[in-house]
């Protein structure tokens, strides 16, 4: 019988059938509960953090702050973590309008010889964006990653070349690609190259982009109509309370990886560990730096979801203003001991052009203390406003006329 260290290097490396899947199931869970129970409980301030992995990170994102760190410099290959750029790059052209998570993408054959982790695209089949982005989210398919790649950028060699240049971007110094999939490179060429410091400061990004948590907080699921099962990589969605992504690695070169995220009680944190010797300790480092995490910060209630910050005039539209609304509750992440003040910061747009959709963005809030960024969210407006008529226009000139007092 397989063990979890096996099931894992085989869903990462080069998949494993569908039937056997169900037969490992049961047994994954109950190796797993008792591996992420071991460090499921709080951990009390103060006391000290014991990380097999040989490099980790833990910080808090709205902040930066960074809440421990052992090694996070130390420059390693990322095996599949690769991916989370793949992601970013992906999820910020749909948020541009460049394409579309209902765009049909055709496999090329050079996607489909990708090997590894994979969901068996074949030459020709066709999938949607949100279909790859699953699949590579859950079961970090290479051949899906490889096809995001050629959709968005035409090839791999003009995707990773958007690669390295959004990580400059982003300022991730020890981070280079050199493919979208994370795979080892041929004996003597150099692979991708990172940090855990760099991995953490990724995520932040992309989680600012919350579609990702569609995918990556998925426990099972299938594609094909049901034909093709996915059961997520990352067990601590399961496993662990409030975790929901980002992104495992593994290859014989890199070890056992892990980017992933949590939330609780409004609190979210981002850990990472690279290289640690199996997926228990991969599981289990990541859980005892949640823990850690959690037992130091507390969401402050700042706004209620619903609450109106004001108001924006709106130039040419069938109604002079539209009201701007704190889409949901917005809370500062601050240590638990902090005593000093939260300060706010309404900023809202002088002036909107009509047509104004509802929940279109129209201001924001910034909240600090101590001079460090604590939350933020964007006010949204109220209401829809179209357009106004040329004959509308002139019925609000006369009526401002009349309440002007001009004649």
């Amino acid at each position: 019988m397989r063990s979890e260290i096996e099931l894992e290097k085989a869903q990462e490396q080069g998949g494993i059938s569908l039937s056997k899947y169900w037969r490992f199931l049961v047994i994954i869970q109950l190796i797993v509960v008792l591996i992420v129970g071991l460090a499921g409980s709080p951990l009390a301030e103060g006391t000290a953090l014991k990380i097999e992995s040989l490099s980790s990170i833990l910080l808090e994102p709205e902040s930066g702050e960074v809440l421990f760190q052992n090694n996070a410099d130390l420059k390693l290959p990322p095996a599949s973590v690769t991916k989370l750029m793949v992601m970013l790059l992906v999820l910020e052209a749909v948020d541009k309008g460049q394409i579309k998570l209902t765009d049909t993408v055709t496999a090329s054959p050079e996607a489909c010889k990708m090997g590894g982790s994979q969901i068996w695209l074949e030459p020709g089949e066709q999938m949607t964006v949100t279909e790859l982005l699953k699949a590579v989210c859950i079961v970090s398919a290479n051949d899906a990653s490889y096809a995001l790649g050629e959709h968005l950028a035409g090839s791999e060699e003009n995707f990773i070349a958007l690669m390295n240049k959004r990580a400059a971007e982003l300022g991730l110094k020890d981070t280079h690609y050199v493919n979208t999939t994370g795979l080892e490179p041929s004996l003597g060429e150099t692979g991708n190259i990172t940090s855990a410091r760099d991995m953490a400061c990724l995520a932040r990004e992309v989680i600012n982009h919350p579609t990702v948590f569609r995918w990556s907080g998925i426990w099972i699921d299938s594609l094909r109509g049901g034909k093709s099962f996915l059961r997520n990589t990352n067990n601590l969605v399961r496993f662990y309370q409030g975790c929901d992504g980002l992104k495992t690695g593994f290859t014989n070169q890199a070890g056992f990886c892990l980017v992933a995220t949590a939330k609780r009680q409004g609190v979210r944190l981002v850990a990472v560990v690279m290289k640690a010797p199996n997926t228990q300790t991969r599981s289990r480092d990541v859980s005892k730096l949640f823990n850690y995490g959690f037992a130091q910060y507390k969401a402050y209630p700042i706004y209620r979801g619903g609450e109106n910050l004001g108001k924006v005039t709106v130039f040419r539209g069938r109604q002079n203003y539209v009201q701007a609304i704190v889409p949901q509750e917005l809370t500062a992440v601050l240590k638990r001991d902090f005593k000093g003040e939260i300060v706010r910061s309404v900023k809202l747009s002088p002036l909107v052009k009509a047509p104004v959709l509802k929940g279109a963005k129209i201001g924001e809030v910034l909240l600090s203390a101590g001079g460090k960024a604590c939350g933020r969210v964007d006010l949204i407006a109220d209401c829809t406003v179209p357009k106004a008529s040329f004959f509308e226009l002139c019925s609000q000139i006369f009526h401002h006329i009349i309440k002007v007092g001009v004649y």
